[in-house]
Order: C-alpha cells, then sequence, then structure tokens
C-alpha cells in the first residue's frame, strides 16, 4: 500500500516513521529542501521537495497508484487544495487532511474530505483500519542464535495459493512453525498443507533472507 503525505513537520515526520515501521510504502512531499534532506538522511529516500498542492508533483510522486493521501500543512487551505486535487484528479481513494480551524470542518466535509483530524496518533489507528496488515511483521528477534521470528500475511492475488508448502523454494535455514487461518484451528505445515489466501505464516528466518522468504511464498 502507497502513502503520499503532504508536509514534513514534525506531524507528517512522526506519521512518516511510524507508517514505515509498520512496513508500508511512504513518499513525503515538503517544500523545505532542508527538511526533506534531514528525512532523507534519517529515514532514506522516502521525501522529495516540491509544493503539494501542484499537479504535477503529485504526478511525479506517483499519485496515480496511491491509496491514501494525507495532507498535513500549517494551513487549511493547502490542505484541502491539495486533497481535491488527489481525490478528484489522481483518483486516491481516500484522503485525510490536518485541520486546524474547527469551522472548517463543514466545508471539508462538503467538498469531499473522507477525514479531517490533526492528531498522529488518529491517523495511523485509521490507516491500520482502512488497509491490509503489512506483508511481513517481526514478532521477536533471536539475537543470540542471529535469527527472528516472523509472522507473513499471503496476499490475496499471490502467484504461490494452490501450491503445497513443501514445493516452495524457501531460502536457507528457513522454517514454517505454524499456519494461522480464519475461524480454522492452527496447524503444522505438511507435505499435504496446501498455501491458501491470507494464511499468516509464522516463521523462523535470518533476517539477510527475510525478502527471499516473503518472495517465496508468494511468487513463484
Amino acid at each position: 500500500m502507497y502513502i503520499i503525505i503532504i508536509g514534513g513537520g514534525r506531524l507528517g515526520y512522526n506519521l512518516a516513521k511510524s507508517l514505515i515501521l509498520e512496513s508500508y510504502e511512504v513518499l513525503v512531499i515538503e517544500k523545505d529542501v532542508e527538511v526533506v534532506e534531514h528525512i532523507n538522511a534519517e529515514m532514506g529516500s522516502i521525501a522529495i521537495a516540491g509544493d503539494g498542492c501542484e499537479g504535477k508533483i503529485l504526478e511525479s510522486a506517483g499519485a496515480r497508484r496511491a491509496d491514501i493521501f494525507i495532507a498535513l500543512t500549517g494551513e487549511d487551505e493547502d490542505n484541502l487544495v491539495a486533497c481535491q486535487i488527489a481525490k478528484h484528479y489522481f483518483k486516491i481513494p481516500r484522503t485525510i487532511a490536518r485541520l486546524l480551524d474547527e469551522r472548517n470542518e463543514r466545508l471539508f466535509r462538503k467538498l469531499g474530505i473522507d477525514v479531517t483530524i490533526n492528531s498522529t496518533g488518529i491517523i495511523l489507528e485509521y490507516i491500520k483500519h482502512e488497509l491490509p496488515s503489512p506483508p511481513v511483521m517481526h514478532l521477536l528477534n533471536l539475537r543470540e542464535a542471529e535469527y527472528e521470528i516472523v509472522d507473513i500475511t499471503i496476499p490475496s492475488a499471490a502467484s504461490t495459493i494452490g501450491m503445497a508448502f513443501k514445493d516452495l523454494k524457501l531460502p536457507e535455514g528457513a522454517i514454517l512453525a505454524l499456519i494461522l487461518r480464519s475461524g480454522k484451528k492452527p496447524l503444522v505445515p505438511g507435505d499435504s498443507t496446501m498455501v491458501e489466501a491470507l494464511d499468516q505464516v509464522i516463521a523462523v528466518i535470518s533476517p539477510e533472507n527475510e525478502t527471499l522468504l516473503r518472495q517465496a511464498l508468494t511468487e513463484k
């Protein structure tokens, strides 16, 4: 899932950091070049310099494939304009706007803004509710053994659905410990266990092979 955030101030910065820790794809658009450099130095290349109210900037940011658009500038007018462009021109399904003046809430709602809020925690909880779980969740680091326990969810469109777990080309050292399925008892994958959509696979893997394991579980 791809999330675009307009405004790299304290609110945008903290939200971006929280979303990255949750394994979402995030891009921050910020006018201040120094702020952009600071974000990129700390979190990687996730920020670009520009005005989030400009269509060409949003186009270059890949707005047409975004799932959620969040405007967090210090100006209600800018947040409104940015969300309007995102929703009506780029057809982004969900728009969230920071609202500083509560008197503008009715206008924001009337013009189609989905959510008006001003709290990082509320925004994050809203996104978690709207979007599926990230593909990999880290449950426990086994530091002495240099391994970690992860929870990998099989996407509905995974090409491995219908294959036997024993036939998957798992990376060296990977151990599939448990399969969790909605409404069913947990099971240990056996020779006849087939991959099903939305399976939660609890596995033990070394950090450097985590990506290979995710690919093996979701791709042929």
